[in-house]
């Protein structure tokens, strides 16, 4: 499994970075359930970030239920669907982005900046 290199120049914490690339792939498929992740000290060295970096990304991913950390066994990508209510909402946002002419790269970086602020419903 290979994870991509950070951006440094992002406005986005590095362990944010790497929680939304890891949430992504595996919303869209690319990360597949079960499959593994590095351990924590690995991916720290390949990616050259502090390992209580990857431990958070690792720590939310978890929360979120995307990840499944299983002692000895390393943590991995978890096997459930997103929910129906989400699906709907993704596909209603994609739709309109592209109506207004975004590209998927562009309507992501939206997503991830509002993600970032903490935007929900109405209260940001």
């Amino acid at each position: 499994m290979t994870i991509q290199p950070l951006d440094p120049a992002s406005s986005l914490a590095p362990y944010e970075q790497l929680r939304v690339q890891v949430a992504s792939r595996a919303a869209t498929g690319d990360l597949e359930a079960g499959t593994r992740l590095p351990p924590v000290r690995t991916l720290a060295e390949q990616l050259g970030v502090a390992p209580g970096t990857v431990a958070r990304a690792y720590k939310e991913l978890e929360a979120d239920g995307v990840v499944v950390t299983e002692g000895r066994r390393g943590t991995s990508i978890a096997a459930s669907e997103a929910p129906a209510d989400v699906v709907e909402a993704a596909a209603e946002y994609a739709a309109t982005a592209r109506r207004l002419g975004l590209t998927a790269a562009e309507a992501t970086r939206v997503l991830e900046r509002a993600w970032a602020a903490g935007a929900v419903g109405g209260d940001q």
